[in-house]
């Protein structure tokens, strides 16, 4: 099929090698403008546009598709669909009615649940048993369209949000390129129940509070791997938390029960979290073991409810 790709990080960039390795022709990439990025805030191209170009394929970053220029560029192609996988900027009736197919999305949840921007880690933070990815018509509404195919994966109780995005990555990669060989697919609406919206991650949430059960931490930890990091405050020092695990156990929330290099052991309002890998700010990511040899933390001590 003659296609329009729309995309811009890891997640997009799977689905596009995908559909590309399955013979389809994409005569025009869109993806976000290059960012700064880095300490020396140089600017960087999305793995979209990497991948594409690598390719050979036209790319184009508008700003915005509300703009008729734009419209036009991707109204040239005469494309039979567009493939949009985590594009970042909104796509105007005018766009999506341009293929014969329309814009199919792909979508890392089981709609209607976890519309929106961060559907990974918000699964992750509920405590979700399972997850999965569906391939959308798109219409105005925010992921409120009918599916055309869908696939289930469990959530495990290891699964950050970086290693559970790389299963739906894969997962979604395979799902589109089965569903644009089976085109037209019947259209299954979504249920007006069980609708929940998985609203952008801001850095604020990523602060751990001590009086909360240990179980939920837990998730938090492993929901805010690898962004933005949980992170804690220790005698007004800022350190991150990647790897934890809920435990049983009893003490004043924050106080630290245990420190040895099979962990760092701390009160919650409910049971323990067992701290294993930790970061010191400026520092690098360490192992419990190493980390402790540079940055005393004994039993006894006491983390503050919230990052200072």
């Amino acid at each position: 099929m003659k296609l329009v790709f729309a995309g811009t990080p890891d997640f997009s960039a799977l689905a596009l090698k995908s559909i590309l390795a399955a013979g389809h022709q994409v005569k025009l990439v869109l993806t976000q403008p290059d960012r700064p990025s880095g300490r020396g805030m140089a600017l960087r191209a999305s793995p979209v546009k990497v991948l594409a170009l690598a390719s050979g394929i036209e790319v184009f970053q508008p700003p915005s598709l509300k703009d008729e220029a734009a419209q036009e560029r991707v109204r040239a192609v005469a494309a039979e669909a567009m493939i949009v996988a985590a594009y970042g900027l909104i796509l105007p009736q005018t766009v999506l009615d341009m293929p014969r197919f329309g814009c199919i999305n792909i979508h890392a949840s089981l709609l209607p649940r976890w519309r929106g921007a961060a559907p990974i880690q918000r699964a992750i933070l509920a405590g979700d048993a399972e997850t999965g990815v569906c391939i959308m018509q798109m219409e105005a509404g925010l992921d409120t369209g009918p599916v055309l195919l869908s696939g289930k994966l469990p959530i495990s109780s290891t699964d950050t949000a970086g290693s559970l995005h790389d299963k739906l990555a894969g997962l979604g990669a395979g799902l589109i390129v089965e569903a644009l060989a089976k085109l037209p697919l019947p259209l299954c609406p979504q249920s007006d129940s069980g609708v929940s919206y998985a609203a952008k991650i801001e850095k604020s949430e990523a602060a751990l509070d001590w009086r909360m059960p240990a179980v939920k931490l837990d998730r938090q930890v492993r929901a805010f791997n690898p962004f933005p990091g949980a992170a804690v405050g220790l005698n007004g020092m800022t350190i991150k938390i990647w790897s934890a695990t809920a435990e049983s156990g009893s003490g004043e929330p924050g106080a630290v029960l245990y420190s040895g290099k099979d962990g760092i052991v701390v009160a919650c309002g409910e049971g323990t979290l067992r701290l294993s890998e930790l970061q010191k700010a400026g520092g690098k990511r360490l192992p419990v073991e190493p980390f402790l040899a540079g940055a005393g933390i004994p039993a006894g001590a006491r983390f503050e409810q919230r990052m200072p």
